[in-house]
């Protein structure tokens, strides 16, 4: 007897049934991959199928979030504790003011007091009676800021700035104060007006450099000379020397040693907002250095062992205490993360035998721009712009505040 005949599959079923073997032997191959290989494999495969089997299977987190445990005080150095006392607190607060010690007296010049109000007029602190006294007033066509400011040890030669508030231009003006009198004269204005440059009395001249330009931003390299005597000006016109190797405002100038230095600073600074009638103060790019440069009989300018770090705004922040040179505060490089300014809260001191830096101790607070002194054993520091607290180096309050520490060299 026949068979029956079998029926034929329809081809469609034999092609779905193909297909459904073969995707099942990829996921297999596919699921024995992943569970023998190394490395982030087993990761990824878990956070994608959500199987939370541990530390790894958990996603990274945003790559801002790593930048939170950066602690705001990272470019505080190493420093021994100094124990500090608060003296008598100057009359008004200053910023970018200017501080000349003959004596026991310490002359605090100009300044701002806020952005838009600046002073004209001198106060003057005892070291020897702790007291704030003896106001008097600026030439009226004498800058607010920004100054160029050095004494023989009776007169005060001041020279160029920027005249008024916010960030308006500078004077070529230079004035010479006689101490003794209180009187005022005229020298020569300089060739061109700067912001902030070096100033030293060096070798009966007068010497000037550096400094920013007329833009209130680009540094200027240029360097000239008076010839001054006794408060008076022994030449009409200031001559031609060397150029600075290195410019910009906010720097340290010394004479020791016959040796006249420079010390760090900055290139760059706010600028005014073209066309506002205020000149308001707008932010530029700053790049603060630790140079410093020596000229010597040889008239060359030689570099020097650098600061322990980048610092700015120094220059009345320093005295020259047992040949050594002592340095109080300032700015340093913007913050890696907010780009905001950090303060400076270290006392350096530059041994002028060694060439050698040293962090000898910290202030009470990070501060820019202070006005320093030093008087029987004491070191001083008075007004300036200072920190948001202990974990924010950025700058807030303008203070008028007076402290000192017993200095050990």
């Amino acid at each position: 007897m026949a068979r029956p005949a079998v029926k034929a599959r329809p081809a469609k079923h034999l092609v779905a049934l193909a297909v459904v073997v073969v995707l099942g032997l990829v996921l297999v191959a596919d699921f024995l991959w992943a569970s023998s290989s190394s490395g982030s494999a087993p990761a990824i495969w878990s956070s994608r199928l959500n199987l939370g089997t541990g530390p790894a299977a958990a996603a990274p987190p945003p790559a801002k979030k790593k930048y939170l445990d950066i602690n705001a005080t990272f470019a505080d150095l190493l420093a021994p504790e100094l124990k500090w006392e608060e003296m008598a607190e100057a009359p008004v607060v200053r910023l970018d003011g200017a501080a000349i010690q003959i004596k026991n007296l310490l002359y605090v010049f100009a300044g701002y007091g806020t952005i838009n109000d600046v002073h004209s007029h001198v106060d003057i602190y005892n070291f020897s009676d702790n007291t704030w006294g003896g106001r008097f007033d600026m030439p009226k066509d004498m800058a607010h800021s920004h100054l160029g400011m050095v004494t023989d040890g009776r007169f005060i030669y001041v020279v160029t700035g920027q005249y008024g508030p916010q960030c308006r231009g500078p004077t070529a003006r230079n004035f010479v104060l006689d101490t003794e009198t209180r009187e005022w004269n005229d020298l020569p204005p300089l060739p061109v007006p700067r912001y902030a440059p070096a100033t030293q009395l060096w070798r009966g001249r007068l010497h000037v450099m550096g400094g920013s330009k007329e833009d209130r931003h680009e540094p200027g390299l240029e360097h000239w000379s008076l010839a001054v005597k006794d408060g008076k000006a022994l030449e009409k016109e200031w001559r031609t020397e060397i150029p600075i190797p290195r410019g910009g405002p906010h720097r340290a100038c010394v004479v020791a040693n016959d040796k006249l230095l420079v010390i760090g600073g900055q290139e760059g600074d706010f600028m005014a907002k073209p066309g506002s009638p205020i000149f308001k103060c707008v932010r530029r790019s700053e790049v603060v250095y630790s140079d410093v440069y020596m000229l010597d009989d040889e008239m060359t300018w030689k570099q020097l062992p650098p600061m322990p770090k980048p610092d700015s705004h120094i220059e009345f922040a320093w005295v020259n205490v047992n040949n050594s040179l002592v340095i109080a505060g300032g700015t340093t490089e913007k913050h890696p993360i907010t780009k905001k300014m950090v303060l400076v809260g270290e006392v350096f001191q530059f041994n002028l035998e060694t060439l050698e830096w040293t962090v000898i101790g910290r202030l009470p607070f990070r501060i820019k721009t202070t006005l320093v002194g030093y008087w029987d054993g004491w070191l001083y520091f008075t007004s300036g712009q200072r920190d948001k607290g202990p974990k924010d180096p950025s700058p807030k309050k303008v203070v008028g505040c007076m402290w000192r520490t017993k200095l050990h060299l």
